[in-house]
């Protein structure tokens, strides 16, 4: 199926902002601490009602604070939403160069490892934002959807495939199945989860044989997966995220939830 974008989204990374602050009603905030991760609220959010929730997984060289640039366009009613901040990947050198002698700290980059320790850590702060989020919102246990963009949904495929019954769905925009590990180890429970991938056609990140390859596998494996593709390059266009909410409300509204 073909989808047109009808603005996309720059991912780079935002100077920062304040704790929390408001946008239309959605409010936003900001937790440091063990894990530093970034919170949504939908706009009149009701205390009665057990909302899904998106756990966000950001891009290479963001952080938690994309999730406020994501959520407003995929729902500002329907969801809450939590975003960890990945680990430390490098500290980009700066010109002159940043550091005790200039009095500026060097800027760091933030994002996913797949190593043992960097698999441990991220799944680490991918529980505890869901624990810590449960504590503030009513949460429906059976609608807990993972997603991230490009290496973040690689690394929701994984997660979620490791842990399938504390998932309902996987959402990669731009994120390939991960390779090495054993990500299908788990095959039987994971035929549970439903999957919404979204690739740009002009992307040389993802290609097309690499998604060629990636829905063989899947639709091998027995899996669920929607598949939709944008006229727009390795990027997050805004019909990807309108499309993100339809695809989980029809989760929502289409069958029963099977997590356990």
């Amino acid at each position: 199926m073909m989808s047109q974008p009808r603005q996309s989204l720059s991912l780079l990374p935002h100077a920062a902002s304040p704790a929390t602050f408001e946008i239309e009603s959605g409010l936003f905030s900001t937790t440091q601490g063990d894990t530093v991760h970034a919170t949504f609220a939908p706009v009149h959010y009701t205390p009665g009602y057990a909302y899904p929730l998106i756990v966000w997984l950001h891009g290479p060289g963001n952080d938690e604070r994309q999730l406020l640039r994501i959520m407003p366009l995929v729902s500002m009613r329907n969801h809450v939403g939590v975003a960890p901040r990945g680990v430390v990947i490098s500290s980009a050198p700066t010109s002159p160069p940043a550091g005790p002698a200039s009095g500026c700290p060097e800027p760091v980059a933030y994002g996913w490892s797949h190593d043992e320790q960097g698999l441990q850590q991220a799944e680490q702060r991918i529980f505890d934002s869901i624990d810590m989020t449960f504590r503030r919102f009513n949460i429906n246990p059976r609608r807990i959807f993972l997603g991230g963009f490009d290496t973040g949904g690689t690394l929701a495929f994984r997660v979620a495939m490791n842990h399938p019954y504390k998932f309902a769905g996987v959402i990669s925009l731009g994120g390939s199945l991960p390779t090495g590990g054993a990500p299908l180890s788990r095959l039987p429970e994971a035929r549970q989860l439903a999957i919404f991938l979204a690739v740009g056609r002009r992307s040389k990140v993802f290609g097309e044989a690499q998604v060629c390859d990636n829905l063989r596998l899947l639709h091998t494996a027995g899996m669920s997966i929607t598949l939709r593709l944008y006229g727009c390059g390795h990027e997050i266009s805004t019909q990807m995220l309108a499309d993100v909410d339809a695809w989980i409300i029809e989760q929502i509204t289409s069958s029963p939830p099977n997590v356990h």
